[in-house]
């Protein structure tokens, strides 16, 4: 039996007669009276969790609307340009699609220690540097550490206001007080707002929160970030109506053990999907890198068998990155798959490729796959680098040099076609590279006029034959 989301103050009797706790769904946030092991409404599993009663109090203030103006034709709308807010980092500023648009509702999400309160502090400070007054509202540190913090990266502006505060009324209370040109919230998952009883980071609470700081972006018309924490899992924590709420969603990635940070967005009303942005994690916190292809092939060996440059497109950018196999005999049983950036599964399907359409033998070896740097490759563009590495390690034989790589491959051996060719094949010669291979299905104009060599492939065994000397 379904549970309305907002319920009447109940009578001594009814409270008596009904459940003081409910099961909520951390995926959609439905509500039932008992525990089910699969969510009836998005169809989760495990995903109910036992939270207190959510009620309604008598004197709780209905919702403000957005506007109050009456609907208007589509063609009586005035199509207007805003000005973006720039938050003067060049990396975030592109992920964002330009700068923040006024009014819009931004989600910041990642793994704790990643660097999200370091780098929205920075830009804090260099929106305040502009002129603009900026309300930084923490529910996770206090004052003195925010300066502390602040010291150690050289932050000094004038315009920039600090509150320790985890109540929501009281955050907005703040920014109606000071009406600040930006606001940040860290994190959505400490703020509670006093007309819910449930406690704060439940999905009640993370669901009101995210809905009235909308309010506040969208009536103020001031653009609001909002810190989010991930779960285990590397979801963001709270309900999934959480990001369909806000206008934009970035994800925060990296691994801790390198300085590289990619700020990834995965929702952006305002600007293109997938676009990401490049950081380095110093002592002085985070710096933009200008140019990754250069930042990750910084450190290559070209001459060692199992080393292939890849150009993959990471939104509207193309970046190269290497691509690195090492295939040995197992000796310790069953033989071993291991990747590091790269899905693994994806490798299982491409070394059956190698076997049954190349001739490989790989039954028996155990095949490790990296992408160093710490960057995580998602597009189907790096299935012909991971062959030709595995191909190069199990022959101990080195790539060619100056050779790019990219192309998907097909379970009958092909190799199809991919995205912006042209975007790629420019970004391998400006690094100096002379030859590309890739799919003869993604030629074209620009990449014709390339300085490049062009090697187009239609086989996996074609692209084998032009890799090597």
């Amino acid at each position: 039996m379904k549970v309305d989301l907002v319920r009447r103050w109940p009578t001594v009797n009814s409270v008596m007669s009904e459940p003081a706790t409910v099961f909520v769904c951390q995926s959609c946030g439905s509500q039932v009276r008992k525990w089910l092991g699969r969510c009836a409404d998005c169809g989760e599993w495990n995903s109910l969790v036992e939270e207190p009663l959510v009620l309604a109090r008598p004197d709780a203030v209905s919702r403000p609307a957005l506007s109050g103006e009456s609907a208007r034709l589509y063609d009586d709308v005035d199509s207007l340009d805003v000005d973006r807010v720039m938050t003067g980092i060049s990396e975030l500023d592109r992920v964002l699609g330009g700068g923040m648009v006024p009014g819009s509702l931004v989600l910041f999400g990642g793994e704790p220690g990643i660097g999200k309160s370091t780098l929205l502090l920075q830009a804090a400070a260099c929106v305040a540097d502009t002129g603009r007054s900026v309300l930084y509202c923490s529910g996770e540190e206090s004052p003195h550490q925010l300066r502390r913090r602040g010291d150690r990266l050289g932050i000094s502006a004038a315009g920039l206001y600090v509150l320790a505060e985890t109540c929501l009324e009281r955050v907005i209370d703040e920014v109606t007080r000071l009406s600040p040109g930006l606001v940040v919230v860290d994190s959505i998952q400490t703020l509670f707002s006093s007309k819910l009883e449930s406690a704060p980071g439940t999905v009640g609470q993370v669901r009101d929160a995210a809905n009235q700081l909308l309010f506040v972006a969208k009536g103020r018309n001031v653009p609001v970030l909002i810190v989010g924490h991930v779960t285990k899992d590397g979801n963001l924590a709270g309900p999934k109506v959480l990001e369909h709420v806000v206008d934009t969603v970035l994800y925060f990635e990296g691994d801790r053990s390198h300085a590289q940070r990619v700020v990834r967005a995965v929702k952006n009303r305002f600007g293109a999907v997938s676009e990401i942005g490049l950081f380095r994690m110093t002592v002085n916190g985070l710096e933009p890198v200008t140019n990754p292809s250069q930042q990750f092939l910084s450190e290559r060996n070209a001459k060692v068998p199992g080393s292939v440059v890849l150009c993959s497109l990471e939104g509207s950018r193309p970046i190269l990155v290497e691509v690195q196999a090492l295939v040995g005999t197992g000796n310790y049983g069953n033989a071993q798959r291991v990747t590091s950036g790269v899905d693994r599964q994806r490798l299982s399907l491409l070394l059956t490729v190698l076997e049954k359409r190349a001739g490989l033998q790989l039954m028996g070896e155990d095949v490790f796959v990296n992408i160093p740097g710490g960057m995580p490759i998602h597009e189907p563009a790096v299935d012909l680098a991971i062959v030709a590495a595995v191909a190069s390690s199990l022959r101990n034989e080195p790539v060619r040099p100056g050779v790019v790589v990219f192309g998907e491959v097909g379970l009958a051996g092909e190799v199809r076609g991919i995205t912006q060719p042209g975007l790629r094949v420019r970004e391998a010669a400006q690094m100096g590279f002379t030859r590309c291979v890739m799919p003869a299905g993604s030629q074209s104009l620009d990449v014709s006029e390339s300085s490049c060599e062009i090697f187009p492939v239609e086989t996996v065994n074609q692209a084998l034959d032009g890799l090597f000397v």
